[in-house]
């Protein structure tokens, strides 16, 4: 059975560090799926609360900038400078973005990903997205009411035989 944890085991875990072998391809620009010894490693953290606080509005004025300030905030050896990982190659940038997502807790599994799809509000956006063609930044726009009514009205318009016809302004 799990023990309960203090303040001081909790914020431990934001220093932990772990090493991340370097696929060779990666630094000779070649492709870093194929079988390659490991060039070498860097040692990431896993990214703080205020660290992603940090890279969100930085990229706010630069989107390029988040990739960077991730991989930047989570190295700690070698410890690089945002210019200097910003004159990385752009796939090391990438594959190092991953590792620290992963390390910090911030990528979906599978599992998280089927259980998101399957969440009945993502359907519901999903169908009105399709039926009214909508966008993604419409749909995160409404209200759990105005999605329920919509969908109502698509499920009435089913039922007295209008199916496919839900383009026709219902969306207003």
């Amino acid at each position: 059975m799990a023990h309960p944890l203090s303040v001081e085991d909790l914020l431990a875990s934001g220093s932990a560090t772990h090493t991340v072998a370097l696929p060779a391809a990666l630094l000779s620009g070649g492709d870093e799926n194929a079988e390659s010894p490991a060039a070498g490693e860097v040692v990431l953290r896993p990214l703080l609360v205020k660290d992603v606080d940090r890279v969100v509005r930085a990229a706010r004025e630069q989107r390029v900038l988040t990739s960077v300030l991730l991989v930047q905030q989570a190295l700690v050896a070698p410890k690089m400078t945002v210019e200097q990982v910003g004159s990385l190659p752009a796939g090391l940038v990438q594959f190092l973005a991953g590792k620290v997502n992963a390390l910090s807790g911030l990528t979906l599994g599978e599992d998280d990903l089927e259980r998101a799809v399957k969440a009945p509000l993502a359907r519901a956006c999903f169908v009105l997205a399709r039926e009214f063609g909508w966008t993604p930044a419409e749909c995160s726009e409404l209200t759990v009411g105005q999605i329920l009514l919509y969908l109502e009205m698509l499920a009435r318009d089913e039922k007295a035989g209008h199916a496919g016809n839900a383009n026709g302004g219902a969306a207003a």
